[in-house]
């Protein structure tokens, strides 16, 4: 086989590929492979550019046996650590300088990686929320059937705290549901009409008991007319609960949150027309370190408080998966001491 057809052959793969003879030289090798493992690779012996253990040995019995073998080959693109299936098969050819050789190709599956990597953090954390808390009701329940058993004072205090953590634990189980179904649907593009002005007043009259007991007053700022978007209109509510329910709990200490809705011929973000909707409050803000990770998973910037508020960590996720759905943008602004702003940007309807 010809330099030029082996070249031509590794050029037509779509992956990262090259051919490392028995005198354990790199013979050949397509860009995407070069781009990989360095320009200078060529006429090299693998060992000093692949370097890799695993990967070597696996070269290296290929090139002794003629056996097929797949192993793992670790680098990195500059911005993130990657990782490679490498297929290692013999090929043979009396036009080459030996009658052996070894295939290389590699294929990029660190997008597989990170999502089984989420998966398990996602699994860990579950059961580590749920273990807490049964945790803690274990401990209440033998304590009532040991030293408290005859304390009625004890007994009305545990009960009321085995309340709290199991309602607690009902709202992560409702979360996690919750979260399963907008997972689900994300790709599925709502086509109902919903006017956001009435599912923010509905949205109002829902939690108006809850800002009264904080000592929140609500400042609406909206338009006079009606502001169409294409969704679903109990997957908004529930954006717009969970933002609000967060601006009274972390940012009600000043006194008052502003829910400005504003529509705009061309939104930047959506390259079309679009309606803002800002959930704004006036309490101790976020710090800056903590902002880009508030839509993950069981992430929280205070711990501690958002356990004691009955928070469960999901909530600013499952809002980031319904914006998505809705084909918008979530964005969050915040100075220390100055509140904090959550936007939600949304496609308008297009008019009949």
């Amino acid at each position: 086989m010809g330099d030029d057809i082996l070249d031509g052959l590794l050029s037509a793969i779509p992956l990262p590929a090259l051919v490392i003879d028995a005198s354990e030289y790199i013979v050949a090798a397509n860009p995407d492979a070069l781009a990989l493992i360095g320009g200078q690779a060529l006429g090299r012996n693998y060992v000093t550019i692949l370097r890799q253990p695993a990967l070597l040995d696996a070269i290296e019995a290929t090139l002794s046996d003629g056996q097929a073998r797949t192993t793992r080959y670790l680098s990195n693109d500059g911005a993130q650590d990657t990782t490679f299936n490498v297929s290692c098969r013999a090929i043979e050819s009396s036009q080459l300088q030996s009658e052996t050789a070894a295939l290389l190709v590699f294929e990029d599956v660190t997008m597989v990686e990170q999502a089984s990597q989420m998966r398990r953090d996602f699994v860990a954390n579950v059961s580590h929320e749920m273990r807490t808390l049964l945790t803690a009701l274990m401990g209440f329940i033998e304590t009532l059937r040991g030293p408290a058993r005859d304390d009625k004072a004890a007994l009305v205090r545990f009960l009321d705290i085995m309340q709290d953590e199991a309602a607690r634990m009902n709202r992560l189980v409702g979360d996690l549901m919750s979260l399963n179904r907008v997972e689900s649907d994300e790709r599925v593009r709502p086509t109902e009409t919903v006017v956001l002005n009435e599912v923010l007043h509905s949205t109002f009259r829902t939690l108006r008991q809850m800002a009264q007991d904080a000592g929140v007053a609500f400042e609406p700022d909206f338009p006079e007319r009606p502001v169409t978007v294409r969704g679903d209109a109990d997957q908004l509510k529930q954006v717009f609960t969970n933002l609000i329910e967060n601006a009274i709990k972390y940012g009600g200490a000043g006194g008052r949150i502003t829910i400005r809705l504003t529509v705009s011929e061309r939104e930047t973000a959506l390259r079309a027309a679009g309606a803002r909707v800002q959930i704004i409050d006036y309490g101790p803000g976020i710090d800056p370190v903590h902002v880009p990770r508030l839509t993950e998973r069981f992430y929280r910037a205070d711990d501690h408080r958002s356990k004691a508020l009955g928070g469960t960590g999901l909530g600013l996720a499952i809002v980031k998966h319904i914006v998505n759905r809705h084909r918008g943008r979530l964005r969050v602004q915040s100075t220390l001491g100055q509140g904090a702003t959550f936007t939600v940007i949304l496609p308008v309807a297009a008019k009949s």
